[in-house]
């Protein structure tokens, strides 16, 4: 294998996990095979317990994984599944360490930081190298989160330093991600901070191999001379990286300086294809250029960090949009709005009616809750397109029990833990898993199976955009109690993250009403858990108890959000 590592300096946040997604994308158009992984140096095991004005969203992987978003954007540019063990912490690292030491397996040898700790970092960057099959990936690309002037990294880049040592240098690069700043009162870019970053990796023994400049602007002939005159890094591999429209413009932006054969070149290898990027520019070009613009409105609880607005914590479903928008030709205008403003003013409602479509995504807890089931039922009865994700499908279950079945004090035990009519209830085993105080890791995690329901909405989505059969051939690398009791071949993945579910007891009642529960698994106990919800003679009302946002890619969009677009253009007369 070779093996990419991709450090940041000056700032963090300037774009490592798209890069390292591009340098993915770019490697396999030349027909080499690719995976990513993602070093965190917090001592969280995982992102599970973390709020997302610390880390951003969540990312929820097929094997149950809590992680990094940025390996999110990994599955959105390379379209394959990548596994948990690609995520690696600090917490983990010394979790595993003494967890070996209290076994004895040291063999009362003392165990120290140095070699210890960068030997765990090496073998699972070995292990993540490895294809399901036991065959490696040509190129393994690993980011290190932060910056290279954080303290908590050294350890990270002593482990890819001696990597280079041990495999050769010719097998592992190291690529520089960089903020060139244009300082309003100046007017100029300066690229004194990127020297520093510079300076700061080679005192760590390593030399960057290639320097990425973001900026506001392309980099010019002046700075790059330098850059290349003070650091001592070829301008050749001092690649212009500035703000576009679109993330999936960046790897047609570096291959714009030939970025892929420079890596290989450096790496002594010769392509194996040569790249044909004409499905992918395509799909651009229709998000840069669209036939049309959807405005959809996104009803939720937003995360404030102090000033600033944290749009982050919905990332996937924001990306779900764009793929979908691009298949539909459309350009998706999200609107973030407050629940809590339909609760202080029902008259506020009336917004709603000026968009051509209205989301309700997953969360937690009970602030804006009302205001989320005002908007449902607005959306239900004025026959607005209307998607809703785990928290949303269970909230459109609640305002379909209040409203047409009449139990008038419905609601989620998460909410309301004395409720009469619990119609959406936490299942005993998460009951007993709280008891224990076990918050990280145990919630329903993962890609579970679903059986879906003939004659319905969603089964004709999954079957028209072809993710029913890519489905299928997933299905026996499923754990059992995540495969479920199957029937028929009407069988679909979707990941989920989540304790409470649709209570069974209220199925039939909801359903005799009117409401179509079109997809369920069936625990290997029999509990039947619900998971897809739609309301048939509505131009588009669907809800999952899943995160189907976690399985959209450019080129292969979620099936739900796809016929969501497509309907909310309809609404729109487009």
């Amino acid at each position: 294998m070779k093996v990419i590592v991709v450090v940041g300096g000056v700032i963090s946040g300037v774009g490592k996990g798209i890069v390292t997604a591009s340098i993915g994308k770019i490697l396999q158009q030349y027909g080499f095979t690719t995976t990513a992984v993602k070093i965190d140096p917090y001592i969280n095991v995982d992102a599970g317990t973390l709020r997302p004005t610390e880390h951003g969203e969540v990312w929820v992987t097929d094997d149950g994984g809590e992680i990094d978003q940025d390996l999110g954007n990994y599955e959105r540019f390379l379209g394959y599944d990548i596994p948990k063990r690609n995520n690696m912490t600090t917490g983990q690292i010394y979790k595993e360490l003494i967890d070996k030491e209290r076994r004895g397996e040291f063999l009362g040898q003392t165990v120290e930081v140095i070699p210890e700790v960068p030997n765990e970092i090496k073998r699972r960057i070995r292990e993540a190298s490895k294809k399901p099959d036991g065959s490696e990936y040509d190129f393994v690309l690993v980011e290190v989160g932060g910056t290279i002037g954080d303290y908590q990294n050294m350890p990270y880049l002593f482990a890819t330093k001696s990597l280079e040592i041990e495999m050769g240098w010719e097998n592992v690069a190291h690529v520089l991600v960089t903020y060139l700043p244009v300082p309003d009162n100046i007017g100029e870019m300066k690229t004194k901070p990127t020297q520093q970053a510079i300076h700061m990796l080679n005192e760590t023994g390593i030399f960057p191999d290639f320097v990425l400049c973001r900026a506001i602007k392309p980099l010019d002939e002046p700075r790059k001379r330098k850059i290349q005159q003070n650091a001592n890094v070829d301008a050749d591999n001092i690649i212009s990286a500035p703000d576009i429209k679109t993330i999936y413009r960046v790897p047609l932006n570096l291959e714009r300086d030939d970025l892929g054969k420079k890596i290989l070149h450096r790496m002594k290898m010769q392509p194996k294809k040569t790249p044909d990027w004409t499905k992918w520019k395509n799909l651009v070009e229709k998000i840069e250029s669209p036939a049309r613009e959807i405005k959809v409105a996104m009803v939720g609880k937003y995360v404030d960090i102090g000033d600033f607005s944290l749009t982050d914590s919905y990332i996937s479903v924001n990306e779900a949009l764009k793929h979908a928008g691009a298949h539909n030709n459309a350009s998706v205008k999200i609107e973030w709005i407050d629940s809590k403003q339909f609760e202080k003013d029902s008259s506020s409602l009336e917004k709603l009616s000026g968009y051509s479509g209205i989301i309700v995504p997953g969360g937690f807890g009970s602030s804006g809750i009302e205001g989320k089931i005002s908007a449902i039922k607005y959306a239900r009865e004025n026959k607005i397109p209307f998607l809703g994700l785990c928290y949303g499908l269970q909230l459109a279950v609640v305002e379909y029990a209040r409203h047409v079945c009449k139990l008038q004090d419905a609601n989620s035990t998460e909410v309301n833990p004395q409720t009469k009519n619990p119609v959406i209830d936490i299942i005993i085993t998460q009951k007993e898993i709280l008891e224990k105080g076990q918050y990280g890791g145990t919630m329903r995690l993962g890609a579970y199976a679903a059986v879906l329901r003939e004659n319905t909405k969603v089964l004709e989505l999954y079957k028209r955009t072809g993710r029913m059969e890519k489905d299928r051939a997933k299905m026996s690398s499923l754990k059992d109690f995540q495969k479920g009791v199957l029937h028929g071949s009407n069988l679909v993945l979707e990941r989920h993250r989540h304790r409470f579910e649709v209570n069974p007891r209220f199925v039939e009642q909801i359903e005799t009403a009117g409401f179509v529960f079109s997809g369920h698994h069936e625990r290997l106990d029999g509990t039947m858990l619900m998971e897809f919800g739609e309301l048939p003679g509505h131009p588009f009302f669907v809800g999952t108890q899943a995160h189907p946002e976690f399985k959209s890619s450019l080129e292969d969009p979620s099936p739900l959000f796809f016929g969501f677009i497509e309907a909310c253009a309809r609404r729109a007369g487009a």
